[in-house]
C-alpha cells in the first residue's frame, strides 16, 4: 500500500495515529451461528491462505459441556493417540503487500459463562493490539441455491456505520456467541462490523461453498485486499449444479425453488444488481493488481 495515497472515508481500515500497520480481528464460531458451516470454513480458508500461526488459545474446561461438545481422539504422526479438546484457537498472520495484520478466532460456540469467555477472548485481542472487529455469521433462510448468497452486514458503531453507509441490527430475539461478541467488543471501544451469509435451508448440510465463497467476497470489500479463490468458486459452481440435479428429481422441491427465485427477483432492486455489479468489478481490478508484475 501506498503510504501516501489519501484514505479512502469509505475503507473499514484506517490505521490509528502513529501506528504503520492495522490489526483485524475475524471471528467465527461453529454450531448455532454457521449455517452449513460456511462461516467457520471461510476462517479456515483464510488460515491456510495467510499461512496465520497459532499465538494463543482459550483453554475449554470453564466453558464446555463436554457431553454435547466432545474431545475427540486423534492419531498422531508417531503412531500414538491423543485427546484433542475443543479450543478457541487464535491466530495471527501479515496478509502479503499490505499493512495489515489479522488475528483469526475460531472455536466452537461455548456452553457456559459467555461473559467470562468474550472478557477473555477481548484481553487476548487487546494484548495483539487489534483495531477493528469483523464477526462473521450464516444463518437459515427462505433463499434459492440458485441466486447469488445475501450477506448482510451491520454496524452499531455510529461512526464506522455512517462512514462505510452501512446499517445497525434491528434484530431482536435469540442471539448467539456472535452477538454477545458484537456487544462486548463495542463496549470495548472496538469497532466492529458482522456478516451473516443466509444459506438456503432447503440444502442446510455442511459443506456450503457458495455461502462461504459469498463471505469471503465481503471479506475481501472490507479489507480491500484481493483473495485467491478460483477453487471455492469451481466448488461453489459444483455445488450449485449438485443441488439443481437434486430439486430436478423432486417436483415439490422443484417448484418450492421456483417459487423463492421468482420471490427473490421482484424483490431485486435494479440498483442493488447495479450495486454487486460494481464491488465484482473492484474485486476483478484488485487480483488484477495483484497477478501484475
Amino acid at each position: 500500500m501506498d503510504d501516501d495515497a489519501p484514505i479512502d472515508p469509505a475503507r473499514l481500515l484506517q490505521k490509528a495515529p502513529g501506528e504503520d500497520r492495522v490489526t483485524v480481528l475475524l471471528a467465527a464460531f461453529e454450531g448455532w451461528n454457521d449455517a452449513g458451516e460456511s462461516a467457520s470454513d471461510a476462517l479456515k480458508y483464510l488460515h491456510k491462505l495467510w499461512g496465520a500461526k497459532r499465538v494463543a488459545v482459550i483453554e475449554p474446561d470453564e466453558y464446555y459441556d463436554f457431553q454435547f461438545t466432545r474431545p475427540e481422539i486423534k492419531l498422531t504422526n508417531d503412531g500414538g493417540r491423543k485427546v484433542k479438546w475443543p479450543v478457541t484457537k487464535i491466530a495471527k498472520a501479515s496478509i502479503p503487500d499490505s499493512d495489515i495484520d489479522v488475528v483469526l478466532v475460531h472455536g466452537v460456540e461455548p456452553s457456559y459463562r459467555w461473559r467470562a469467555y468474550t472478557a477473555e477472548l477481548l484481553a487476548k485481542a487487546a494484548e495483539l493490539r487489534v483495531n477493528y472487529v469483523v464477526l462473521v455469521g450464516a444463518l437459515l433462510a427462505d433463499v434459492p441455491h440458485s441466486r447469488p448468497i445475501p450477506v448482510t452486514a451491520t454496524c452499531d458503531d455510529d461512526e464506522l456505520a455512517e462512514r462505510l453507509k452501512l446499517e445497525s441490527s434491528q434484530y431482536e430475539g435469540p442471539i448467539g456467541i456472535v452477538g454477545v461478541l458484537n456487544e462486548v467488543a463495542l463496549l470495548a471501544g472496538l469497532p466492529t462490523i458482522s456478516l451473516w451469509a443466509a444459506v438456503p435451508h432447503y440444502v442446510a448440510q455442511a459443506p456450503s461453498p457458495k455461502a462461504e465463497l459469498a463471505l469471503l467476497n465481503r471479506i475481501e470489500d472490507f479489507l480491500h485486499v484481493p483473495l485467491s479463490t478460483q477453487e471455492l468458486a469451481d466448488d461453489a459452481q459444483a455445488w450449485e449444479r449438485g443441488v439443481n440435479d437434486l430439486a430436478a428429481g423432486d417436483p415439490e422441491i422443484a417448484a418450492y425453488v421456483q417459487q423463492l427465485e421468482e420471490a427473490k427477483d421482484t424483490a431485486e432492486l435494479p440498483e442493488a444488481s447495479g450495486e454487486s455489479i460494481a464491488q465484482e468489478f473492484e474485486r476483478y481490478l484488485r487480483r488484477r493488481g495483484r497477478e501484475q508484475p
